[in-house]
């Protein structure tokens, strides 16, 4: 298995970069579903009634019912050998002891000894996504922004040592949680160029904007330079919170979390809600925990490293092509003018040209 080293962020640095999740299994659906009862049949001494649980997520989900009650089966089934699900269930472990409520895990696996997959067996959890409820206007979102925010604090008290992705290796051989890099700023910039080419390549962006991107990163590399990192989700969204339309019940999908900035998860909202909603997050926060120094040019520094990796993915993946039910957005014009537009946002951001109430 390789480790996560060369990884800024799964979805577009993986080896098989943009790969679309094989719901068939390499072979046909039956196969999958088969393994996966072989492999529930072990755990629990009997075949469980096995569906599909559908989604737009990374893995393949299962639901499997027994002795009345229901559990949620993730499986990831890609051709890179990942081992991150060991990882996100023990991060799991630790932001429920640190007071958030994340789903219990019951099992998980990701050595592919026994079944040429990796696997969880979790909690099914009966609320509904919030961004669900957002997209429908039912979302008490003031008071839903505050709860996370702070909740965001709460997490951020788990410092691991290192930064970016977690050495999985480490973890089941100390038990310690430990980032990939010896320094912040190597992780912050890791496939950066990488990322800016990609997007001049596909002209997303001219090489003039990329340029000018590298500049505005390289006048504020100072910032970066943080002695302790936190925990940070990495992939929060309203789709990754769930819940009722005034009450947060769970914080899931922690399987790219790392440790990083204390501004990063505060920015990832950012690259989908608006100022007003932005300051219900922040306030939040603050009710639990003093914000960093330099808050804001650091917030603009990672919404725009944010942006980027984001931009990466929607245009390699086609997402703006998308329309209907995707989960994003319906409507993929729309969503290409807001990334560009928040890319923009957090260059005038840096520049000193925009406040975070304008977003």
């Amino acid at each position: 298995m390789a480790n996560r080293t060369n990884i800024y962020y799964w979805k577009c640095d993986r080896p098989q970069a943009f790969y679309a999740i094989d719901r068939n299994g390499r072979g046909n659906s039956a196969d999958i579903e088969k393994r996966v009862g072989e492999m529930l049949t072990g755990y629990f001494g009997e075949l469980p009634a096995l569906r599909p649980a559908g989604g737009q997520g990374n893995h393949l989900t299962f639901l499997a019912d027994h002795a009345g009650k229901t559990y949620f089966i993730r499986v990831e089934n890609g051709p890179d050998g990942d081992d991150y699900m060991e990882v996100e269930a023990s991060v799991i472990e630790r932001v429920r002891a640190a007071g958030v409520p994340t789903p219990h895990i019951y099992a998980v696996d990701s050595s592919r000894r026994k079944v040429p997959f990796a696997y969880q067996i979790m909690e099914k959890l009966e609320s509904s996504d919030l961004n669900c409820i957002y997209r429908q206007g039912r979302l008490a979102t003031p008071e839903i922004m505050r709860t996370l925010g702070g909740y965001v604090a709460h997490w951020q008290t788990i410092a691991p040592a290192g930064f970016g992705p977690f050495d999985a290796e480490e973890l089941r051989r100390s038990g310690t949680l430990r980032g990939l890099h010896t320094t912040y700023r190597d992780y912050y910039t890791l496939n950066l160029k990488k990322h800016l080419d990609f997007l001049v390549t596909r002209d997303f962006l001219t090489r003039g904007q990329s340029q000018e991107i590298v500049e505005l990163i390289g006048s504020r590399l100072g910032l970066l330079d943080i002695g302790q990192g936190c925990l940070v989700h990495k992939d929060l969204a309203l789709w990754n919170v769930m819940g009722t339309c005034d009450k947060i019940q769970s914080v899931i999908d922690w399987d790219d979390a790392v440790a990083g900035d204390p501004t990063d998860d505060l920015s990832l909202m950012a690259c989908f809600h608006s100022g007003s909603e932005i300051q219900a997050l922040i306030e939040g926060y603050r009710s639990v925990r003093t914000l960093p120094e330099n808050f804001e040019p650091r917030f603009w520094l990672h919404l725009l490293r944010n942006m980027l990796f984001k931009a990466v993915i929607r245009v390699g993946a086609g997402y703006f092509q998308k329309n209907s039910d995707f989960f994003l957005s319906d409507d993929g014009d729309k969503l290409e003018i807001q990334t560009r537009m928040r890319i923009d946002a957090a260059c005038e951001g840096l520049k000193g040209n925009f406040k975070i109430d304008q977003l």
